[in-house]
């Protein structure tokens, strides 16, 4: 199988197309003041329609396994990414962050999740590449990852209070920072802060600077250093589905992207996919027998067993449709856990 590489069209094309959907997004909110289930089911279906656009152009003009490699790995990102969900809502919860305030932060967030992600798929794949033994250790992170999603079942979970996360305490100590929120800003200068303090005795200031950061920017520090965390899992899954660099970056920019908007309506749907954690589960026990294969393929020459990407692609969506069904069919299971 020949490899896909970096067609320069492919590549200004997809940069294209999330940059100007990108500001396109940022525009149509910028004097939004709340989003609304609809609006983000609007733009949900946008970024799902996006993506799969990005899929029907690599069918036609390269070829379906191509495409279908990569829309293997949108609907593998996508299902480990909704998992995350959870903890966006816990640090928005602990900075006291609401509404079209999420919004930006989420989409200043895809700063990050283009450079760090392009960062872990660049050396995912070259180590891939260059170790194929390397498989070996992916494999452990994915199965790791599976192992304890399966056993934190059923358990009691805190809340965790991530206004006293490490990268919090971090950021705190190399800049000063305004105790409340203002406007939807990250910074705030001496002039505004003096202002405000001098209308408010109560807020106190721990020194004088000409720049203060505000717990909106705590928080977006909290959601990229998360997101970062959540690469360790997904790069290695998506690197099981296909090899090639460039589909396994646009597979996750996409899914990540989507998941933005997608996080207002799955924050109110998380409760009744009841299923869907077992079907991430199981997928990713199945990424990292699938990534033994290939290593062991490469390192010892086993040919007793390949999955090949229609199969991949196949078992991917099969199991998160079943864990979608299997949560409007049994929902009181829910109920059996709380």
């Amino acid at each position: 199988m020949a490899h896909f590489g970096f067609p320069l069209e492919t590549i200004l094309i997809f940069f294209a197309a999330i940059a100007f959907s990108v500001f396109m997004d940022l525009f149509a909110h910028r004097r939004t003041k709340e989003i609304t289930v609809l609006d983000a089911s609007l733009w949900s279906v946008f970024w799902v329609s996006l993506a799969l656009a990005f899929y029907g152009y690599l069918w036609v003009r390269f070829d379906k396994q191509w495409a279908d490699l990569y829309l293997a790995g949108v609907a593998l990102e996508k299902s480990l990414s909704i998992d995350n969900l959870m903890v966006f809502m816990a640090i928005f919860a602990s900075f006291g962050i609401k509404g079209v305030l999420q919004h930006r932060i989420l989409y200043w967030g895809i700063i990050g999740a283009l450079v760090f992600r392009a960062l872990f798929v660049a050396a995912g794949t070259g180590l891939f590449h260059l170790a194929p033994w390397v498989g070996f250790g992916f494999a452990a992170v994915v199965a790791w990852s599976g192992w304890k999603m399966l056993t934190a079942r059923g358990e009691d979970k805190e809340i965790m209070d991530y206004s006293e996360h490490w990268s919090v305490k971090l950021t705190e100590r190399l800049m000063p920072i305004f105790p409340r929120l203002h406007a939807e800003r990250f910074f705030l200068t001496r002039v505004i802060v003096n202002d405000l303090a001098k209308a408010d005795p109560t807020i106190k200031l721990a020194k004088d600077a000409a720049i203060f950061a505000t717990p909106a920017f705590l928080c977006l520090m909290a959601i990229e250093t998360s997101d970062i965390m959540f690469a360790f899992d997904s790069v290695p899954a998506v690197i099981a589905v296909t090899q090639e660099p460039l589909l396994v970056y646009a597979a996750m920019i996409f899914a990540v992207l989507g998941l933005r908007s997608l996080y207002f309506v799955l924050a109110a749907l998380t409760k009744y996919l009841v299923h869907l954690e077992k079907a991430v589960i199981a997928l990713l026990f199945f990424i990292a027998f699938k990534l033994t294969l290939q290593s062991g393929e490469h390192v010892f020459g086993w040919d007793f067993l390949h999955i090949g990407p229609n199969t991949s692609l196949l078992i991917v969506l099969g199991t998160l449709g079943a864990g979608v069904v299997a949560s409007f069919i049994w929902p009181e299971k829910a109920e059996e856990t709380t």
